[in-house]
């Protein structure tokens, strides 16, 4: 059986009464693309701070490629590339040296044909010689990501890559993430852009309190959870009836999640026999938003694996 990319057993880390993680249990293997989702204050940070060994767990452990975050750090480390949420730079430095000294830190002395591809792949070639302190906060971003991979690393953490970026950014990041995923490295993604973690990964994990709520692969949380959406312009109230599965409501315009197909016709007649006008209708599938607004509103936490 190949060594886990990440594995993490029984995770604790509670400040005073607070407990951050409680018991989260965690395996992502070799060569996935994996989705870490949650609202704020889940969690997650956390989580990626014990992986990447910025902070100490309460309790357990988390292994990167087999070594142990706290007894095996370097090693633990060597495999890791952590793309983090805060714009940290070091304002003394133009790019190009930047990513130098960073491959320094992993004792790369000759490591500027791959710094080189790596700033194409981020649009970043044209500031190669530019001081950072001169960057704009979208590219400062793509420096941080530069510098998760000077190294690289068989795991990629990106914690909110695509904060505050344009959409060439996105794309672009997008893109070279999928190459180097089909390269086998293993891509850990938290993001708020819940669209881009359908399209990107495999899997998702979702936390909730410190705890792990949700464990399935994106096609079976959309299959088993989502049920169905229907946007529907309403001229009129909607019926009380209705009220329970209303996931948005923007004046006349409203969004359902219905169970099945086979109910769309009972809320059109709910609305009917209310004496309000359904204008438009849509019907689709439900997406990833849908799943994890449902998923939190479900109460205590509860392993879906």
């Amino acid at each position: 059986m190949p060594t886990a990319a990440i594995e993490v057993s029984a995770l604790t880390k509670r400040y005073a009464r607070l407990a951050a993680l409680d018991a989260v249990d965690l395996l992502v293997t070799q060569g996935e693309f994996f989705g870490l989702l949650g609202p704020n204050g889940a969690g997650k940070t956390t989580l990626i701070s014990i992986i990447a060994g910025l902070t100490r767990a309460t309790s357990g452990w988390v292994r990167v490629m087999g070594h142990d975050v706290a007894e095996d750090y370097r090693a633990a480390r060597r495999n890791l590339g952590v793309v983090p949420q805060e714009l940290v730079f070091d304002p003394f430095f133009t790019v190009r040296e930047m990513l130098r000294i960073q491959s320094g830190y992993f004792g790369l002395a000759r490591n500027d044909d791959w710094i080189d591809e790596v700033m194409f792949h981020l649009d970043l070639t044209g500031k190669a010689e530019v001081n950072m302190r001169a960057l704009s906060g979208g590219m400062k971003r793509r420096v941080l990501v530069a510098q998760a991979l000077v190294h690289r690393p068989p795991v990629i953490v990106l914690d909110e890559p695509t904060a505050g970026v344009d959409v060439e950014l996105r794309q672009g990041l997008w893109q070279f993430m999928r190459r180097l995923n089909r390269d086998g490295h293993t891509i850990v993604l938290t993001t708020h852009y819940l669209e881009e973690a359908q399209q990107m990964c495999g899997r998702i994990a979702m936390l909730k309190a410190g705890r792990i709520v949700a464990l399935e692969s994106t096609r079976e949380l959309l299959r088993r959870i989502a049920g169905i959406q229907v946007a529907m312009r309403l001229r009129g109230a909607l019926p009380p009836a209705l009220r329970d599965q209303v996931i948005e409501e923007q004046s006349e315009h409203i969004v359902l999640r219905l169970s099945h197909p086979r109910d769309v016709g009972a809320a059109l007649e709910a609305c009917r026999s209310f004496g309000s006008e359904v204008e438009e209708l849509e019907v689709g599938p439900a997406d990833l938003e849908d799943v994890f607004l449902q998923v939190m509103a479900e109460g205590p936490a509860r392993s879906l694996s």
